[in-house]
C-alpha cells in the first residue's frame, strides 16, 4: 500500500521581515479564472490612464550662460557631467544632480560651436568660430569643491590656431585622433599643432562630423551643398557622398548597429540609412514641423532624441516613423543641441533662450530608489499594457499628446499641403500616358544620386 504525504516547507509560506506581504499562492488555471483577459484589460486602461496623470518630464533648468547654448558634450568618466558651450564663447562643466555649473574654461572669442571629450574622459576639445582649437584638463566632480582647483583648469594645455573658423569636433571611439569641419575636413593628434590628414569632396562648408563607434577609422559629415559624406582614415579619399534635397544639420550613429546612422534634417524629417545600401533611407521619422537641429542615439541604441527650431524635443524609437514622446515649456526657445545622459536615463536639450534643460527619457517613471515589489509591480503594468496596446481604447490614450497651439496649427497645415501634393500626383499621373510616371518610393523621394 502506498502512502501519499503531503510536504510543505516553512520557507514558502513563512514572511522573512514582521514588513513583508504575506505570500499568497494562486492557481492560474484558464478554466478556474474565466475573467482573466477581462481584468487584464481593465489594468492596462487604468495603467496608460496613470501613465498620463502622473508624466512630469521636466525635472530642472540650468541657467550660467548668457547668450544661446550652441554645443554639448558628455563627459564619459562621471555619470553626472556634460559640458556645453555658447554663442558667446563660454564654455561650462555643469553637474547633472545638483544642476550647478562645477567648472568654466574661458578663452574663446567668438561662438564655440563644437566640443567632444576624448575616450579616457581626461581631456576635452573645442572649437569655434574664431579659428582655434583648445585642448582642456577636464576636473574631477570630487575636487571642484576648492576655488584653487578651478583656476588650474580654466588655462587651456594646447591651442591650436588655424585657417578657417570650425563649425564642429568629433573624437575617436577608441583612439588618439579628433576630427574638425569646416572648410574641409581635418584630422588632428593631441599632439600635433597642424592636422596629420585633410579630406575635401567639393567647395562648401562641413557643418556636422561624426566617428563610427564600431569603427575608429570611419567619419561621416554632412555639409552645406545638402550632402552626407563618408570617410575612411586609412583611405586617401572619400568613401561614398550622398546628395539630398535638403541639408542635413547633424548626424548620429547607432551605437548598437554601427552600421546604421540617422540624420537630421531642415525638411522637418530624420532619416535612418545603412551605410551598405545608401540608395534609399531605411525609416523615415517624421513628425516635427521645422528643421530638426540636433539628433543623440541612447546607449541602448533603441530610440534617439532630437531637438528642433520649432521649440521641442522629440523621442523616436529606432525604427518607428513617428515620435512616442514630445516635450516642450512655454519658455524654451529653438533647441539648437540636444543629448542623452550616459545611462540613458535622462536627456538634456540646450536651446536659444541661454539654458540647458533636464528631461527624464521616461515621461512617467519614478524617481528615487523603488522597493522590489514597486519594480515587480511597474513591469508587470508594462508588459499588460504592452498586451493590450492595440486595442483601440487603450491606443488613443497611449498616443495621445497634448501640443502648444502654434505647434498643432502647424502639423495641421503640413498635413494639408501633403495631402494636396499627393492628390496632385496622383491627377498628374491619371492624366498622363501609362508608364511615363514612374512611381517613386517614399523613402527614395528625398534623395537626389549617390557618388
Amino acid at each position: 500500500m502506498k502512502v501519499k504525504v503531503i510536504s510543505r516547507s516553512a520557507e514558502e509560506f513563512t514572511r522573512e521581515r514582521s514588513q513583508d506581504l504575506q505570500k499568497v499562492f494562486r492557481n492560474y488555471d484558464p478554466k478556474l479564472r474565466t475573467h482573466e483577459k477581462a481584468v487584464e484589460y481593465t489594468r492596462a486602461l487604468t495603467a496608460a490612464k496613470l501613465e498620463k496623470i502622473f508624466a512630469r518630464p521636466f525635472i530642472g533648468a540650468m541657467d550660467g550662460h548668457i547668450d544661446a547654448v550652441s554645443c554639448m558634450a558628455k563627459n564619459p568618466n562621471h555619470l553626472k557631467g556634460i559640458f556645453s558651450g555658447s554663442m558667446d564663447g563660454d564654455i561650462r562643466l555643469w553637474d547633472i544632480a545638483t544642476r550647478k555649473t562645477v567648472c568654466q574654461f574661458p578663452g574663446h572669442q567668438g561662438a564655440v560651436r563644437g566640443l567632444t571629450s576624448s575616450t579616457d574622459g581626461e581631456m576635452l576639445i573645442s572649437c569655434g568660430t574664431d579659428c582655434i582649437i583648445r585642448l582642456w584638463k577636464v576636473p574631477l566632480l570630487k575636487m571642484m569643491d576648492s576655488s584653487e582647483s578651478d583656476e588650474n583648469y580654466s588655462k587651456p594645455l594646447a591651442v591650436y590656431v588655424w585657417k578657417h573658423a570650425f563649425w564642429a569636433v568629433d573624437h575617436q571611439w577608441d583612439g588618439p585622433l579628433f576630427a574638425t569641419a569646416g572648410s574641409q575636413v581635418d584630422i588632428w593628434d593631441h599632439n600635433r599643432s597642424e592636422p596629420i590628414n585633410t579630406f575635401e569632396w567639393g567647395k562648401d562648408t562641413v557643418i556636422s562630423v561624426r566617428f563610427n563607434p564600431g569603427e575608429p577609422d570611419v567619419l561621416a559629415t554632412s555639409a552645406s551643398d545638402r550632402s552626407i559624406t563618408l570617410y575612411d582614415l586609412r583611405m586617401s579619399s572619400p568613401v561614398r557622398k550622398l546628395i539630398m534635397r535638403t541639408k542635413t544639420n547633424a548626424i548620429c550613429w547607432n551605437p548598437m548597429e554601427p552600421m546604421n546612422f540617422t540624420a537630421a534634417n531642415e525638411d522637418c524629417s530624420c532619416y535612418s540609412y545603412d551605410t551598405r545600401k545608401l540608395d534609399e533611407a531605411k525609416v523615415v521619422h517624421k513628425d516635427h514641423v521645422s528643421a530638426v537641429m540636433d539628433i543623440d542615439y541612447s546607449p541602448t541604441g533603441r530610440e534617439f532624441v532630437t531637438g528642433s527650431y520649432d521649440r521641442t524635443v522629440r523621442i523616436f524609437p529606432y525604427n518607428g516613423d513617428h515620435s512616442r514622446e514630445i516635450y516642450h515649456t512655454k519658455r524654451m526657445q529653438r533647441v539648437f543641441c540636444v543629448r542623452y545622459s550616459c545611462d540613458g536615463s535622462y536627456l538634456i536639450s540646450g536651446s536659444d533662450d541661454t539654458n540647458l534643460r533636464l528631461w527624464k527619457a521616461k515621461s512617467s517613471e519614478q524617481m528615487g530608489v523603488l522597493l522590489p515589489r514597486e519594480r515587480k509591480k511597474q513591469e508587470y503594468l508594462d508588459a499588460v499594457k504592452e498586451r493590450y496596446k492595440h486595442l483601440p481604447e487603450v491606443k488613443r490614450i497611449v498616443r495621445h499628446r497634448h501640443l502648444p497651439k502654434p505647434i498643432y496649427k502647424a502639423a495641421t497645415l503640413r498635413r494639408t499641403m501633403i495631402e494636396a501634393e499627393n492628390k496632385r500626383d496622383q491627377k498628374r499621373k491619371a492624366h498622363s500616358a501609362p508608364g511615363s510616371m514612374p512611381v517613386q518610393p517614399f523613402r527614395k523621394r528625398r534623395i537626389i544620386k549617390e557618388e
